[in-house]
């Protein structure tokens, strides 16, 4: 999940990545939030929160909303085990 576009992955994607997450711990940023099924959908998804640990590749678009957020979904590359999130670009 991108950290300011929550999207879905395909059944694929999300398997291969399942076994590199680790479950949220107590005091998780995003505890009690709920994310939509989609800009401007008022469709609520079921979520599992993770520990924000694991880097991926992604591509995203270039528009961004007033608030710079992301507009469209990010779409997924891979998984990158090797990086850690403070080495990595924001």
């Amino acid at each position: 999940m991108c950290r300011d576009c929550p999207t879905t992955l395909a059944r694929a994607a999300g398997a291969a990545v399942a076994c590199l997450l680790v479950p949220a711990r107590r005091g998780h940023p995003w505890t009690g939030w709920s994310f939509s099924a989609g800009w401007g959908s008022k469709e609520r998804l079921n979520v599992t929160l993770v520990e924000p640990e694991l880097v991926v590749e992604v591509g995203v678009g270039v528009a961004r909303d007033a608030a710079g957020r992301w507009r469209h979904p990010a779409r997924w590359h891979r998984a990158r085990p090797d990086l850690s999130p403070p080495t990595s670009p924001a």
